[in-house]
């Protein structure tokens, strides 16, 4: 049964702070990780690579996310960390439809890196909306259809998420362009795109919500 539509309040005024840091400081620091420590780049190990980012990415969006669920009271943190980890599999079955029908490369030598790359890309995209909202149909359709964003949580949800998408959109481009350059490959450029998207939708979601939680202060002042 679907929830009420959400209503900005307290919580999704902290959302930037639950949220936007301890997400992007992850990836971040797993990008860090992976290049300098491991030796793993998207280049030189372009499955190792990706598959370290989700794998750090993921609990830390879960139990980020987790703490601006949708109706704590009715909610608790462990149901909304649950239904995140079980969306991974549907939000990467998503995502390999999804690039599949843009043009993504078939073989058994592309399926490592299509896996692993669907699943980053669920876990930006998809992993945050299901542990906040779970099942409400109404609060997808309002936030990701209909832009409806009411406060700090929508912002939070919305604008990485769409970052992500466009920017792996925008790092598709050089695919198919005759310069034969090692980061051409896919899901290289891709992969890429989607961070550089990602980042830029989680630094604006922070602003968005920030300048919203004035707005709404001023306006119950």
């Amino acid at each position: 049964m679907a929830s009420d539509v959400q209503k900005p309040n307290n919580q999704s005024r902290h959302g930037i702070i639950y949220v936007t840091l301890p997400c992007g400081i992850a990836l971040f620091s797993a990008i860090l990780i992976s290049e300098v420590i491991l030796g793993w780049n998207l280049i030189s190990h372009p499955v190792k690579a990706i598959g370290f980012l989700w794998v750090v990415q993921g609990p830390v969006v879960v139990l980020a996310y987790s703490q601006i669920r949708l109706n704590p009271q009715t909610c608790s943190k462990m149901w909304a960390m649950g239904r995140g980890l079980l969306s991974f599999p549907i939000g990467a079955l998503v995502n390999v439809f999804g690039a599949i029908v843009f043009g993504a490369p078939l073989g058994l030598e592309y399926a490592a890196r299509t896996l692993h790359w669907s699943l980053l890309m669920s876990s930006l995209t998809v992993v945050p909306a299901a542990t906040v909202f779970g099942a409400s149909w109404q609060d997808w359709q309002r936030v990701f259809a209909h832009m409806k964003l009411l406060g700090g949580i929508d912002y939070a949800l919305c604008l990485p998420a769409y970052g992500a998408l466009i920017g792996t959109w925008f790092g598709a481009w050089p695919m198919p362009l005759d310069w034969e350059r090692p980061w051409q490959e896919w899901p290289i450029c891709v992969t890429y795109g989607t961070i550089g998207g990602y980042f830029l939708g989680l630094t604006t979601s922070g602003i968005a919500g920030v300048l919203s939680s004035r707005w709404v202060r001023r306006k119950e002042d």
